[in-house]
């Protein structure tokens, strides 16, 4: 059972999270023809009074590059505003996350993108942590990764997590945690809902965007991260006979952030996880505002 927090931005206003309702007949939930975001905030551990958002604007600017595949033109300027107004008018004291989504908006069954009503709206709900920390197992999916060629994958299109749920759905009734997925060329992608890396001779490897993975916020992230503590990251394609033999293996997204993988269908992978949880331990002290060097990538916002 979600939390979901008091108000939400809906039809451009703040109105209290029960009345922000949509019709049956709103053409994106017919057709997937809506774009996601997501992002984390917490309040900050040393400021009571101040709430920290995580690469706010990067996040921005995603969904604002995401809508225009939905021939909607919404700037990440106007986004980032109704987030930060959204969160002075929530107050929320625990961990969250907020789920900005542009869709179209107007009633009907034709599909199409053209002379059709779009909107944006904001909510948000209490979330701590979205996976055991102490690591995942993951299968195999049988479901693959959707091609760029049929699906513009540089968008979070919400319709493309069909897939992501199919596969999902799939991990959980046959006694596992996650799923990854291949790509159509059978090599590794991403996982139902996350990028995933994994650890060979103290190098990191992760899928390249060539490998149809989402643009990820987190990925960015922990590749920059890595790279300043001095460990090698290539991207580039990776068969699934790797993931088996890796010394590591890890996934990362917003709302799980970095989270190790322990064992793939039957193959266990070390306990003895060095970067990982190095990397863990620089993003959570990045995410709380606990580190200098990256301090441009932390948003505040005063709720006083």
């Amino acid at each position: 059972m979600y939390n979901f927090l008091p108000f939400a931005f809906f039809e451009d206003k703040f109105v209290p999270f029960a009345e922000a309702k949509i019709s049956i007949a709103t053409h994106a939930l017919h057709y997937g023809t809506g774009a996601l975001g997501g992002l984390r905030g917490i309040p900050n551990p040393e400021n009571s009074n101040q709430i920290l958002l995580f690469r706010l604007d990067r996040h921005c600017q995603r969904l604002s590059t995401s809508a225009k595949f939905l021939h909607y033109d919404i700037s990440a300027e106007k986004i980032q505003s109704t987030i930060i107004d959204f969160v002075k008018k929530n107050r929320p004291s625990v961990s969250f996350y907020i789920r900005p989504f542009v869709y179209t908006s107007d009633l009907g069954i034709a599909p199409r993108l053209h002379n059709i009503q779009k909107d944006f709206f904001v909510y948000g709900l209490e979330l701590g942590e979205y996976s055991s920390p102490e690591g995942v197992t993951c299968r195999i999916s049988s479901w693959y990764r959707q091609n760029d060629v049929s699906f513009p994958l540089r968008g979070k299109i919400s319709a493309a997590y069909i897939t992501s749920s199919l596969a999902k759905t799939e991990a959980i009734e046959s006694g596992f945690d996650e799923a990854i997925l291949m790509n159509s060329q059978g090599k590794v992608s991403e996982a139902s809902g996350m990028n995933i890396f994994i650890v060979r001779n103290g190098q990191i490897f992760t899928p390249g965007f060539e490998q149809d993975i989402l643009e990820g916020i987190t990925r960015d992230s922990v590749m920059r991260i890595a790279g300043d503590l001095g460990v090698k990251v290539v991207e580039r394609p990776i068969d699934k006979s790797e993931l088996f033999i890796a010394d590591e293996v890890f996934l990362c997204g917003t709302a799980a952030k970095v989270l190790p993988v322990t064992r793939i269908e039957n193959f266990s992978l070390p306990e003895n996880r060095p970067i990982t949880e190095k990397l863990r331990e620089k993003f959570t002290a990045i995410t709380e505002n606990r580190d200098r060097n990256y301090q441009d990538w932390v948003f505040p916002i005063s709720i006083d």
